[in-house]
């Protein structure tokens, strides 16, 4: 790959400059000729009033905002192949988009600057290397540059480096903060619409986890029906299935759970009524695990990391039954003192000794000293769940 360190005043890079309200795209620069996001590349970050500012600061201070990189894709027609956060915020300081404060506090956009100020900031001179080499050059290339600011992200890299027709697709479906379907998204998926993690989520979910050979495979696909399907019919199961929407929700793995329960019929109010009855609960300290729990028939306990007993209501009841063994002569374990071997008479000691819900937690038994025994171990892990 060849690569030829070039300068570029400000003025002639916000030339022409286009920014995309809509899809937050920096477009074009350089009188048309640069092309500031091309579909391998992010969307627009630094619009949060803090890293957009902090360039046009780092200008007005005369801090250098690092080199930027290029891609000559042919006569007169180059590509930003890293720095678009950068050119993106000075083009849109320039044309009135946002603004900064000066030393009073006190709001300047471009044309409130003095006039020294904004040739300053026109004036400036940026380094650039223009890079030319073959797609899977400058890809790599892409992937191992050092990205100023906040780094790109798993889904954003395989955007670059499987982009084509289905990325720009995909892009457009999940990756546009404008789409009235983000909201319930986010109900169950954590992240945002600009740094695709709703399209990470949709892919997982439709490559079961190998989203990178299926990109590959459907990189030069013209739609992205199998995509779109797969995801909705996931979200759609999810919000019928369970009609109360929880924050515990968000996050979780309902591209696994759908494949393994999704065949199976629930009654959603009967679901509801259960889901509420388990957050009432205190001794349940998952919340999380309280859906997949509810799919799997209410029969895996571990999901929902029942509270245990306190060393307090423990070392209380241990007290209480071995007072009453010694007053009996039997074991302080009510198991072994039922029973006729040599444990009958046996006092263990409490580190012997494991804490068990007389009435079972799932069956209704509360994590209270009232529902509280101390068994031997073994005969504790015999009990189980009766």
């Amino acid at each position: 790959m060849k690569t030829t360190l070039k300068e570029y005043k400000i003025k002639d890079i916000c030339e022409g400059f286009v920014y995309n309200e809509l899809e937050a795209k920096g477009l074009f620069g350089l009188s048309g000729t640069l092309t500031i996001q091309p579909e391998y590349q992010r969307h627009y970050i630094y619009a949060d009033g803090k890293k957009d500012v902090a360039v046009i600061e780092s200008l007005l201070r005369g801090y250098p905002i690092g080199l930027i990189y290029f891609n000559k894709i042919g006569e007169d027609k180059l590509e930003v192949l890293d720095g678009q956060q950068r050119i993106t915020s000075i083009g849109r300081y320039v044309q009135e988009k946002f603004a900064i404060k000066d030393e009073n506090g006190m709001p300047q956009n471009f044309t409130s600057l003095s006039q020294d100020k904004q040739k300053q900031i026109m004036d400036t001179t940026l380094l650039i290397y223009e890079c030319e080499g073959k797609e899977d050059e400058i890809k790599e290339w892409f992937k191992t540059i050092n990205i100023v600011g906040v780094p790109l992200n798993e889904q954003e890299l395989l955007n670059a480096i499987y982009s084509g027709e289905f990325v720009t697709l995909a892009k457009e479906e999940f990756s546009n903060s404008q789409n009235s379907n983000t909201q319930k998204w986010s109900a169950y998926i954590k992240g945002n619409a600009n740094r695709q993690e709703f399209l990470a989520e949709a892919l997982e979910w439709v490559s079961k986890k190998e989203v990178g050979d299926y990109m590959s495979k459907h990189r030069k696909d013209k739609n992205i029906d199998q995509l779109k399907n797969y995801f909705s019919s996931v979200i759609d199961w999810v919000s019928q299935t369970f009609i109360d929407v929880e924050k515990e929700m968000k996050g979780l793995e309902w591209g696994r759970l759908y494949e393994e329960y999704h065949k199976k019929g629930y009654d959603p109010k009967k679901v509801s009524e259960v889901v509420q009855k388990l957050y009432a609960d205190s001794c349940v300290e998952n919340k999380k695990g309280i859906f997949e729990y509810v799919l799997g028939g209410e029969k895996n306990t571990k999901l929902l990391t029942i509270r245990i007993f306190s060393e307090a209501v423990k070392n209380s009841v241990y007290a209480s039954q071995v007072a009453e063994a010694e007053k009996t002569g039997v074991s302080n374990c009510s198991h072994c003192a039922i029973g006729h071997d040599t444990n009958k008479n046996k006092i263990w000691r409490l580190d012997e000794m494991d804490a068990d819900h007389v009435g079972a937690w799932s069956k209704g038994g509360k994590t209270d000293i009232s529902n509280c025994e101390m068994l031997c171990k073994t005969h504790n892990r015999a009990k189980g769940n009766k």
